[in-house]
């Protein structure tokens, strides 16, 4: 099994970790600060060993990471991983906002149904079952969410059931939220928040989520 370190420390941008498996192109490590796309959250970028990691993929409690095939690692190899901390760091803002954006929503519009999600560097959206345009709500979702970005609380995230990677984060004024991203200390991390409307196909409205400085 992999250690994901990148929950216990979503700030550690290098990492000296071994090889415990590889398979081709493809490498297992003992633990990792890369993080691998799930939830809608896009996989961190990154060196492992010094060759650049092409592809990382969740494989059961590992995680598959694929380097270019003329990589010389072997198995019992120590190696640095190292991550993009830009990219890294714009995608826990933007997922922690979407996460918040998604909550209040729900409450704002109960029955409300979630069908996909997607956070990248540049933006994050959700996508939701609705008939109906969802603009109209917009306006006190980002200035709801603008005041909890503001007062700067603190974000909790920790295991609801270790032995089978479960986690959540919680804030005050919301019950416990299971996640497993990487995730802010604090939410004057997001910075500002922007949403936008958009409608992707019949029956589906989606909210565009963006964040400054």
């Amino acid at each position: 099994m992999t250690m994901k370190v990148f929950w216990s420390d979503p700030y550690l941008t290098e990492l000296t970790a071994k090889v415990t498996s590889v398979q081709g192109a493809g490498v297992t490590l003992d633990q990792t600060i890369f993080y691998a796309f799930s939830g809608g959250q896009e996989s961190d970028t990154g060196m492992i060993g010094g060759h650049a990691v092409l592809k990382a993929e969740k494989t059961g409690s590992d995680i598959l990471y694929t380097l270019c095939p003329d990589h010389t690692l072997c198995v019992g190899d120590e190696v640095l991983v190292r991550i993009d901390w830009q990219r890294r760091y714009k995608l826990m803002r933007l997922h922690f906002a979407a996460e918040l954006v998604l909550e209040l929503m729900l409450r704002a519009l109960p029955g409300l149904e979630k069908i996909g999600a997607h956070i990248s560097q540049t933006k994050a959206r959700i996508d939701f079952a609705r008939q109906e345009n969802v603009s109209f709500i917009l306006p006190e979702v980002q200035q709801t969410a603008q005041a909890i970005i503001q007062a700067n609380q603190c974000i909790t995230s920790a295991f609801s059931d270790e032995a089978h990677g479960q986690r959540y984060w919680q804030i005050d004024g919301f019950t416990r939220v299971p996640c497993g991203g990487t995730h802010l200390k604090r939410t004057g991390e997001i910075g500002v928040l922007m949403l936008k409307r958009a409608n992707p196909g019949k029956g589906t409205e989606r909210v565009e989520i963006y964040v400054t400085d």
